[in-house]
């Protein structure tokens, strides 16, 4: 990678010398809203210490000790969470040898500037779906973790598991058993290798599993509707997941690869584009979580075609992009359960929110969206108990916006202030 670059890329970085500290703060919230209700509350103030809420009052005298935090002018609402990112790689482009050309330090590195954006841009937890160079996502994680570079929590996993030339591999620049080791972490073609694979993961440090089901829109020289792990290779990572307290997620498009994912007991699909009416009604059955990234097929289309991006990917994702959003809509009809979750990284980072005002169109109402990407997003994960909503207990993850996001869901696009684990970022 050019130097220039990474250049760039620490330049836009704030400097943490130490990890950052949550000193108590006190938020006084022009409105309040509280996702879980509804409803927007006047005159409410949280009391914020140790990176968590303490109690939340008609505003008062600041307590002693805390810092004085007025958002009167803004509507305040939890911290947003967006269920597909890919924060430690390097962003979509015409170049497809790029994640080759970047080594795993510099893919780092460019990790902690979209972790920066994506925090400023109000989502204060990810979860990290896959990153070419192996474990690198681990690394960041731990160092925003740690308070050496600022960003959202992170929950990540290391790799993709995927059939060999599959949706995980980068195809088409060299060929494939030539690919660093590190690209190639989770590549297994039995159910035994794809346990052992999802094992290795594990054992070294990852949340949950990715695993390809189907081919992608943006791997070359790979079919949407063809599936490409069998069942038993997904349910042989499920159970490692399961014996780990985890969970694994799988990338499909088409309908039966996305199917045999279901019945191999995976807790979420990624993109469902292409998913029938018998899948709709598996998920909703099951609590199958859908994640369907519906803004960034625009800007495939629009960026992709102006950059010149590899035209089997661009025609991929004019056949994907429309019918994703009406099964979408259909998805919200059924009741079957959705989180946020948006791609990033295919679009660069910190349009995360663009997304809203696309499920709003297609069907949602702007609580149903807001809700998606805090309260859902965080029972998918499991961690409803710790962050999703301002409440006495939880992480203290805030942010604000001007406007009333119940009335103009594009008001998330611009905020004006982030706090993460009781900490002021913004």
């Amino acid at each position: 990678m050019k130097h220039t670059a990474l250049a760039l890329a620490l330049s836009a970085l704030p400097f943490l010398a130490t990890p950052a500290t949550a000193q108590p703060l006190y938020v006084a919230a022009g409105k309040l809203l509280d996702v879980e209700s509804g409803q927007e509350l006047s005159g409410q103030c949280i009391l914020t210490d140790g990176g968590k809420v303490v109690r939340i009052e008609a505003c008062g005298t600041t307590p002693a000790g805390a810092e004085k935090v007025d958002w009167s002018a803004y509507t305040v609402l939890p911290g947003l969470i967006d269920l597909h990112t890919h924060l430690a790689d390097v962003t979509e482009s015409a170049d497809t040898a790029a994640p080759i050309k970047t080594s795993p330090a510099a893919t780092a590195l460019l990790g902690a500037n979209h972790a920066w954006a994506t925090l400023s841009a109000g989502f204060t937890t990810v979860r990290d779906v896959g990153t070419y160079r192996g474990l690198t996502d681990v690394a960041l994680r731990d160092a925003i973790a740690a308070g050496w570079v600022p960003g959202p929590r992170m929950f990540v996993a290391g790799g993709y598991i995927t059939t060999p030339g599959g949706g995980g591999e980068v195809n088409g620049v060299v060929p494939n058993d030539q690919l660093p080791p590190d690209m190639r972490l989770g590549v297994s073609s039995t159910p035994q290798e794809t346990r052992e694979k999802a094992e290795y993961l594990f054992d070294h440090g990852v949340d949950f599993l990715k695993l390809i089901a189907t081919g992608a829109v943006l791997a070359l020289n790979t079919d949407v509707n063809a599936p490409e792990l069998t069942e038993d290779q997904m349910r042989a990572a499920v159970e490692v997941a399961q014996a780990h307290g985890s969970y694994a997620t799988a990338h499909a498009h088409g309908a039966e690869g996305l199917k045999a994912a279901i019945r191999a007991g995976v807790r979420s699909i990624e993109h469902a584009s292409l998913i029938d009416d018998e899948g709709l009604q598996m998920a909703k059955d099951k609590g199958v979580w859908l994640v369907m990234d519906v803004f960034n097929g625009d800007y495939i289309d629009e960026v992709g075609t102006a950059e010149g991006w590899p035209e089997d990917a661009l025609q991929k994702n004019r056949d994907t992009t429309l019918a994703q959003r009406e099964r979408f809509a259909k998805a919200v009809k059924m009741g079957v359960k959705i989180a946020y979750g948006t791609d990033a990284g295919v679009y660069p980072h910190g349009m995360n929110a663009r997304q809203f005002a696309y499920m709003v169109k297609w069907g949602m109402s702007p609580l149903q969206a807001i809700r998606s990407a805090t309260m859902d997003a965080a029972t998918l994960m499991g961690k409803q108990a710790e962050f999703g909503t301002i409440a006495p207990g939880k992480s203290a993850d805030i942010i604000a916006v001007q406007g009333d996001p119940l009335e103009d869901v594009r008001v998330l696009e611009s905020v004006s202030g982030v706090i993460k684990q009781g900490v002021r970022y913004k």
